[in-house]
């Protein structure tokens, strides 16, 4: 089991990781570089909030869900 903080930094990590490469493709196809910051920062904003968005959809499913069993004393 990680903690939060762990998890929180891997996250921040990987969407820096990809906003680069977005970032990169994006120069390397236009050849302008204003539009790649653009892309790659409007698409990371973009991702940011359809990844909470299917996450908090999924918190309305029950499916896959394991209920850990109570202990009574």
């Amino acid at each position: 089991m990680e903690t939060h903080l762990r998890s929180v930094v891997k996250g921040l990590s990987w969407r820096v990781i990809a906003t680069l490469v977005t970032t990169i493709v994006v120069w390397f196809i236009s050849g302008e570089a204003a539009m790649a910051l653009f892309a790659g920062f409007s698409d990371s904003l973009v991702k940011i909030g359809l990844f909470w968005a299917h996450e908090r959809g999924w918190q309305h499913i029950q499916w896959g869900r394991h209920i850990p069993p109570t202990s009574s004393p």
